[in-house]
């Protein structure tokens, strides 16, 4: 096999289309049950969005847990899931498929290891809602150990870079205590440890790699040793049909030259969602909506989905992502909002000034509740509204404690001004409104309770509160000049809804029935999740455990 464009085989067993977590499992699988296998990625890298996330898969009962002495379990698991999915009865979601999904994900992160896979426990990251039944503050997630980008070659020019935290070997688990290095012990022993791991591997000639570009680099290599062919520049343009089954994809060049590929057992659709397709999310998505608001893969662009609805599949969950605050940079890239505004000395409002959310609360549940404020009051887009204190202790997006680069303010980015109704002025808010919120929030703050939204009493709030901040590590009040505001949309890191499938991963058309040799997983199938998102890495978890059953399916293995 080789770099680039190599020669792409007409006829195999299993064609995958795309390259992120969904299809480089599902492809690893194959080729280990004797499959001939090729993986076809849209762009010019491999790793779509999971190269660009944090690297975490969310599995249930998974054997790391184990060996850890974290006790979980297949039942603690599906409690925890038909209590996060309560009400909502969408087929995606289905007791079926969360079955599956508790029982071949650990089966799955089993492969991955006995593959080579060099993986650990993610500790201490909590569920996101750890205070109901089957939750688990310590967490279910599972990340990659660090990853040396040498290891892969001539192949590294192909793995997608990620943007978040470049450069730094850092892990999920050690950024809440970073966040707070300026005011705890704990967190400027992890700031050391994170340092000291980055400056070794620097000083051995090692690239080091970790969050999503360190798992997805561990599987491109694994798949790279076992000779999986792997082409770049190669979308899918139709899904082929014989008799009612799908036998292969016609797929299209960057030069709009066509190829066609033979599949004797089965088509995989692991292409991802549609963040960066205007028109498909001006069809389905809540709105307002933008593809210039999403941190998706650039090739997020919804290709298998419309191939998989030519084909007869029906869709599901098409008006929801996985909803992320986010603005953009002066340079255009977009930074997320997440730890900032679950901070002290923060609070997010409408143009009225009002809140209207649990700011701590997490990501998923953040944008839904934004698009719903916004059917009675604009507020797309919101305001993250902090003071001094917050700026000298915390980070405000991308822009570390006591630090905004000028260009922020010049372009406006960020607002500042001297008191609060001057930054309502310079952000278009209602003055009174926002000095009346602060007011109020202030008093709460000091009383240690938000009456309004319960800020701070729950244990996933608290994971990203500052615990020196007393009574209540997520409130502090927003007292001290200069006060600053930066606008909030709801991005995403991709969206949530696609082609319905079944427990096997196949491809159901829109009377039930299923669409042989047409498997979907990951963010171009409907989320098993529904409208929820469980804990960190649900949605790279839930692709990789599809991939992998899809793949066993194909060979007969289910």
């Amino acid at each position: 096999m080789t770099v680039g464009e190599p020669a792409v085989p007409e006829v195999v067993d299993v064609l995958v289309l795309g390259s992120g977590i969904t299809g480089l499992t599902a492809a690893l699988r194959a080729h280990a049950l004797g499959l001939r296998t090729l993986v076809a990625e849209k762009t010019e890298v491999f790793g779509g969005s999971s190269a660009l996330s944090g690297g975490l898969l969310w599995i249930p009962n998974h054997p790391l847990q184990h060996e850890d002495g974290v006790h979980d379990s297949a039942e603690l698991g599906l409690a925890y899931l038909d209590a996060v999915i309560a009400g909502f009865d969408g087929p995606c979601a289905s007791v079926e498929r969360r079955r599956a999904f508790v029982r071949f994900g650990p089966e799955m992160i089993g492969f991955l290891r006995a593959q080579g896979a060099e993986l650990a426990r993610c500790a201490g990251y909590c569920d996101y809602y750890p205070d109901l039944p089957g939750g688990l503050p310590a967490g279910r997630a599972v990340r990659a150990t660090p990853f040396d980008l040498r290891r892969l070659g001539e192949w590294e020019p192909t793995l997608r870079k990620r943007a978040l935290f470049p450069g730094v070997a850092i892990h999920m688990e050690e950024v809440s205590p970073t966040i707070t290095a300026t005011t705890t012990g704990r967190g400027k022993l992890t700031a050391a440890r994170i340092a000291a791991r980055t400056a070794r591997g620097r000083a051995r000639g090692q690239r080091l790699e970790t969050l999503g570009n360190g798992l997805i680099g561990q599987l491109l290599h694994l798949a790279v040793q076992r000779g999986i062919p792997m082409a770049t520049g190669l979308g899918v343009e139709d899904v082929m049909l014989e008799s009612g089954r799908a036998i292969g994809a016609v797929l299209r060049r960057a030069d709009d030259s066509r190829v066609t590929v033979r599949a004797g057992r089965a088509v995989i659709l692991a292409c991802g969602g549609f963040a960066r397709n205007e028109a498909m999310r001006k069809e389905y998505g809540k709105q307002p909506a933008s593809t210039e608001w999403t941190l998706a893969s650039p090739g997020d662009t919804g290709d298998g989905i419309q191939a998989g609805q030519r084909a007869g599949g029906a869709l599901a969950l098409m008006d929801e992502a996985i909803w992320m605050g986010t603005s953009a940079k002066p340079d255009g890239v977009n930074q997320m909002h997440v730890f900032d505004r679950s901070l002290p000395h923060s609070i997010m409002v409408d143009s009225s000034g009002a809140r209207f959310v649990n700011e701590s609360v997490d990501y998923m549940r953040f944008g839904q509740a934004l698009y719903a404020r916004h059917r009675t009051m604009p507020s797309v887009p919101s305001w993250l509204v902090v003071d001094a204190q917050h700026r000298n202790h915390y980070s405000l997006g991308d822009a570390v404690p006591r630090v905004i680069p000028p260009s922020w303010i010049r372009e406006g980015v960020v607002r500042k001004a001297a008191t609060i109704r001057e930054l309502a002025g310079r952000c278009g808010i209602d003055p009174d409104g926002l000095e009346a919120t602060v007011a109020r929030f202030n008093a709460m703050a000091r009383a240690g309770r938000d009456s309004d939204f319960g800020r701070g009493e729950t244990y996933y709030d608290r994971y990203f509160g500052d615990p020196t901040n007393l009574p209540n590590a997520n409130l502090g009040p927003l007292t001290k000049p200069p006060f600053y505001a930066v606008q909030v949309f709801p991005g995403d890191v991709g969206t949530a809804g696609g082609l319905l499938c079944d427990e096997h991963s196949r491809v159901l058309r829109e009377d039930g029935s299923v669409i042989e040799g047409l498997y979907a997983a990951g963010n171009n199938s409907a989320s098993l999740m529904g409208p929820t998102y469980p804990g960190p890495g649900a949605s790279i978890g839930a692709g990789a455990a599809f991939g992998y059953i899809a793949a066993s399916h194909a060979a007969g293995r289910v």
